[in-house]
């Protein structure tokens, strides 16, 4: 008997490295119905994640999906040498309406993912007006030369869409002021991974 696997929404980020794998996983995502937004990405990862994803590179394609299960077979089946990342949502911590597009997505984990800690930070997040949506979830890695090293907070992952008219350092600034404020709050919110969205694909 087969294991049960539940299927999540949330989000895919690929590298798009201009080889044969990603300008099919590329066509393939923007034609997909399992794919809702599709973005042409550039990277920043913080230094406390970077040392476990020491094959990062600058450019991937983001992608919001409905199907987690859809995404595993195409990660699968056009594998690439970098590590691509699935970001399961298994909670929306809340979504409103705010002015702008999104031009900015940034991903966080916490050390400790207790429910307290979760409801602290959907609190704080709520607050801020250039947040238009927040979830929880976990994180999966698809790579052909899997790191030597597991990341070890996969399991308690936060991402936040984020809506400004302004640049992208200064969305990278109000972020990092947001995990500030956590932590102030004795949150443990570590950044893993800032998107600057460069161009929507779909």
């Amino acid at each position: 008997m087969s294991e049960l696997k539940l299927s999540y929404s949330g989000y895919v980020c690929a590298p798009y490295l201009h080889n044969h794998e990603s300008i099919e996983l590329k066509e393939l995502w923007t034609t997909s119905k399992n794919i809702e937004k599709l973005y042409f990405v550039t990277s920043t990862f913080s230094s406390d994640s970077k040392p476990y994803f020491a094959d990062s590179t600058n450019h991937y394609i983001l992608a919001k999906f409905k199907d987690s299960e859809k995404i595993t077979d195409d990660l699968v089946k056009h594998n690439q040498e970098k590590t691509s990342f699935v970001f399961n949502v298994k909670d929306d911590l809340f979504q409103h309406e705010v002015q702008g597009d999104v031009n900015f997505v940034s991903v966080y984990y916490m050390e400790y993912g207790e429910d307290e800690d979760i409801s602290e930070i959907a609190q704080l997040l709520v607050k801020k007006d250039q947040i238009g949506t927040a979830g929880i979830g976990n994180m999966e890695t698809f790579c052909s030369n899997p790191s030597k090293f597991t990341f070890p907070y996969s399991e308690n992952i936060v991402v936040i869409e984020v809506a400004s008219e302004k640049s992208h350092q200064s969305v990278k600034k109000y972020c990092d002021q947001t995990r500030r404020d956590a932590n102030r709050k004795g949150l443990t919110l570590t950044n893993l991974m800032s998107l600057s969205i460069l161009e929507q694909l779909k």
